[in-house]
């Protein structure tokens, strides 16, 4: 007879899981601090659209360069504190945007803002793996990207609304605002990322040295997983718009309406993953038939047969099936630090492997930009379809590993 969990046990699993996608929804708002307001921003400052993209290029190069390395301080400190000073670098980003007078500072904004977004993922992830029950994780890492997936779809709201009514320096003053309350709830709810002395338990089979998981296979199938998926993602991300005018004729607010309903899927995917995820089956083999299935969509969109009335529905199909793979990602990660580290490196494990996002958002505009310049739609769609192929792969291999 399986054992039910305490009652006590799920409240507090809860509240952990409740407190931490909060601050993941967090972190994905500030995310995006800066391009809803670039209309207001590239004529303020006379900006190119190169220009302006170099604002994110900052972002996400701190975030991937800092991701890598904040999870040797949270493996060291533990994630409370961790968390809080990237809170405090979005208010900084937010309160530095409010008065900008110039390029440079802008750019200091970018990347501000990418320092705070690099603890995110390994006190995350540390926190949930050290203090969430084993049957629930799955569940705990679906709520993580839902979370994450909320907090973008809030910002583009809040910041355009304030940028509209009061104009773009009272749109980052309400965006420091939000991230001075978000450190307040972390830090009145801070026994919820405080972590028990010595409960950091040391696999017998780890490899030695603060370095060590760097020699592990599966740490490497891992990060190659997550910068061919956000490569892809990026693709869509920043080119789905254009991409569906170009292609099928659509509308521009209609093309624009296919990556919402992209994006709506894959929170749809996200909450199924978790169910799935739970009930123990191979996670590498969920992940290779979500993505197969994704890339599958892709490549029918690329081939350009499809009426146009369905590709509202291929792309929410793909967002779908692409959102099952997250929560089993992430607990193919887990057991890749686990399995020869134990729960001492899960800071230094994660924020590596999660670096990888970053890395693919930063390189994506580089592989897609030149392809849509040149007209070549097919291709991109095409290329969306490929690295999804790869990805499944390196997750099979990583599986086996």
């Amino acid at each position: 007879m399986s054992s039910v969990p305490a009652a006590g046990d799920i409240r507090s699993d809860a509240r952990t899981i409740g407190l931490i996608g909060f601050a993941h929804g967090t972190s994905h708002f500030f995310h995006l601090l800066l391009p809803p307001l670039f209309p207001w921003l590239m004529p303020e400052f006379g900006l190119s659209f190169t220009q302006a993209g170099a604002l994110m290029t900052a972002f996400f190069v701190v975030s991937g360069l800092g991701q890598a390395l904040s999870g040797f301080v949270v493996d060291r400190i533990g994630p409370r504190r961790v968390l809080l000073a990237g809170i405090a670098c979005f208010v900084l980003a937010a309160l530095l945007l409010a008065a900008a007078n110039g390029y440079a500072m802008l750019l200091a904004v970018g990347a501000m803002a990418g320092l705070g977004n690099s603890v995110f993922h390994p006190a995350d992830f540390t926190v949930l793996n050290r203090k969430v029950s084993p049957a629930r994780l799955g569940h705990a890492f679906s709520a993580h990207g839902l979370s994450g997936n909320l907090g973008w779809a809030i910002a583009p709201v809040f910041l355009t609304g304030i940028a509209q009514a009061a104009g773009w320096r009272t749109a980052a003053l309400g965006a420091a605002a939000l991230g001075a309350l978000a450190w307040a709830v972390v830090w009145l709810r801070r026994d919820e990322t405080a972590l028990e002395q010595g409960g950091a338990k040391v696999s017998p089979h780890r490899t030695a040295g603060t370095f060590g998981f760097l020699g592990v296979g599966a740490v490497w199938l891992c990060f190659a997983f997550f910068l061919l998926v956000t490569t892809a993602f990026g693709a869509l991300q920043n080119y789905a718009t254009p991409l569906m005018h170009e292609m099928y004729g659509l509308p521009l607010a209609t093309a624009a309406a296919t990556l919402t309903a992209f994006l709506l899927g894959g929170a749809a995917g996200i909450a199924a993953g978790g169910v799935l995820a739970g009930r123990g089956a191979s996670h590498a083999g969920l992940i290779a038939g979500a993505l197969g299935a994704a890339a599958l969509a892709a490549a029918l969109i690329a081939s350009g047969v499809l009426p146009a009335w369905s590709i509202m529905a291929a792309m929410a199909a793909m967002g779908f099936f692409g959102g099952i793979a997250g929560p089993s990602r992430d607990l193919l990660v887990r057991r890749a630090a686990t399995a020869r580290f134990g729960q001492q490196a899960y800071g230094r494990v994660y924020g590596f492997v999660y670096s990888g996002l970053d890395l693919g958002l930063a390189v994506s505009p580089l592989l897609f930009g030149p392809l849509m310049d040149a007209g070549r739609f097919a291709a991109v769609l095409g290329g969306v379809a490929l690295l999804q192929a790869a990805a499944i792969l390196t997750a099979l291999r990583a599986g086996r590993s």
